[in-house]
């Protein structure tokens, strides 16, 4: 018998006072108008399989009165207000930006290892990684947590302008009042605890480098949190947090030359500056929800020498991958266009992307129905766009999982008002918030078996509509044909 098939009639009652906020599934499944037209026949489909769930009955269900559970969440909550939101402040006060976390991951696993966690450093060939198992895991389901810990790279140094610092406490509550629980009750499980650098540092984007070594493939579903100005999930689909993206760098090289006899040169910078000019000139024959934005990374060294090399960094980014590819090409040609203008020459790496991952109703519903019981504060009753639980969708496009955001913080993101609230009242609630709900949503996905089963159903009913979803886009974004001057 299924989950919702096992309601009582008190629950399925409760389940239609919840439709008023957890409304069947809308067509509307991805971010921009062009996915959607494109995509309708695949949406439709995506439509059908989350209504075929049940998830406003599965909420109900799940979030009604458990006092195991309860007392699961309220060891999570004790150890947030105890110790773990002291340790969250200390990062905080001391940010280490990406691959240079020493003193932030010796806290962390320090906390790990002091209750139950035996920990392997430097996976994946990353120094600042870390995969942390509890000693006395017991089989599956396997309980995955990713923990975030660098600071933004700014102006005056390193700060945790994205609150980065917290995460790790967070899922350090939820992790081992889990292990705790699943041991004293003597129930099949194991938690595993994934440390992840560098998440503001491409690249390539370290949950990438270790999801292509094989890092996470033991977890059946991983959380993870992240810091946010409302209380927010993501609709079911395919998406990103921060758009599809491609880290390009534009090497020029040029030739030396007096600036008083600059014929005698070729400017790498003036190519540099060419290629910005360029991009602007595409901006009115590429599509509104594209993002080109890049800075100069060097430029030369002196103002009476040519520069002979200069360098340019860019995030290209687009919503979905198809348009990406056309949108990477354009920005190339620019580049190339601008070396054979300036007699310079060019060399382009792609050296690092991110892609859409997958989010799935059956965990974001649920996992947003705690963190409005547990107190969060600003809930967006709306459901976002759809987005992978991480940001490179490498992780979340072959395991299933979910990511916690209470509001943490009334400040935009990577902002110095932020890093204030993360050691203010607003940031510790929030905090606390994510805690809690992560822990609850682990104890139903360890504790029951049909609820993994429906999980499973869900990612991969999504997972196989995901290339017929890129083959609909593909026939949608044609590259008009341009003839030949006569």
């Amino acid at each position: 018998m299924s989950i919702t098939e096992s309601l009582s009639m008190s629950l399925i009652i409760r389940a239609a006072a919840l439709l008023s906020i957890f409304v069947a599934i809308p067509l509307t499944a991805q971010e921009t108008p062009t996915e959607r037209a494109a995509a309708h026949e695949v949406i439709r489909k995506m439509a059908v399989l989350e209504q075929s769930l049940g998830v406003p009955a599965l909420v109900a269900q799940l979030t009604a009165p458990n006092a195991a559970r309860d007392a699961v969440v309220a060891r999570a909550e004790q150890l947030m207000k105890s110790e773990l939101l002291a340790l969250g402040d200390d990062i905080t006060r001391h940010p280490e930006v990406g691959f240079k976390e020493t003193e932030s991951v010796k806290k962390l696993t320090g906390y790990l290892e002091a209750h139950g966690f035996a920990v392997e450093m430097g996976v994946a060939g990353l120094p600042t990684a870390f995969v942390a198992r509890y000693r006395k895991n017991n089989g599956a389901p396997t309980l995955g947590i990713i923990l975030e810990y660098d600071a933004l790279r700014g102006t005056k140094g390193a700060f945790h302008g994205d609150q980065h610092s917290a995460q790790g406490p967070i899922g350090i509550a939820a992790a081992v009042a889990m292990a705790e629980y699943l041991s004293t009750s003597k129930l099949p499980g194991s938690v595993i605890v994934y440390g992840t650098p560098a998440e503001e540092m491409m690249p390539p984007p370290s949950k990438t480098v270790m999801h292509d070594a094989g890092v996470f493939k033991e977890a059946d579903v991983i959380v993870r949190s992240h810091s946010s100005p409302s209380t927010t999930r993501p609709a079911h689909g395919f998406g990103s947090c921060c758009m599809n993206i491609s880290g390009t760098r534009y090497t020029f090289s040029g030739a030396p030359a007096h600036q008083l006899q600059a014929w005698n040169g070729r400017n790498a910078l003036t190519a540099v500056v060419h290629l910005f000019n360029n991009i602007d000139g595409l901006r009115s024959n590429i599509r509104p929800e594209s993002r080109v934005q890049g800075v100069i990374l060097e430029g030369g060294t002196a103002p009476n020498v040519v520069p002979d090399r200069a360098v340019a960094d860019f995030y290209i980014r687009y919503p979905d991958a198809v348009y990406l590819r056309q949108l990477v090409a354009m920005v190339d040609d620019a580049a190339r266009g601008a070396a054979l203008g300036t007699g310079t020459k060019v060399k382009i790496e792609h050296y690092g992307s991110m892609q859409d991952g997958i989010s799935v109703a059956s965990l974001a519903e649920v996992g947003f129905a705690y963190l409005t019981k547990y107190g969060a504060t600003n809930v967006d009753a709306e459901r976002g766009k759809p987005q992978g639980f991480e940001e490179t969708g490498s992780v979340s496009s072959a395991i299933p999982g979910i990511g916690f955001s209470a509001q943490t913080t009334t400040a935009p993101y990577h902002t110095y008002e932020m890093e204030s609230d993360a050691l203010a009242e607003v940031g510790h609630r929030g905090f606390s918030v994510d805690a809690q709900a992560m822990t609850a949503l682990l104890f139903d996905f360890a504790t029951r078996p049909a609820y993994r089963v429906l999980v499973r159903r869900e990612f991969d009913g999504l997972r196989a509509l995901f290339g017929e979803y890129q083959q609909a886009l593909t026939r949608t974004y044609m590259v008009p044909m341009v003839p030949d001057p006569q």
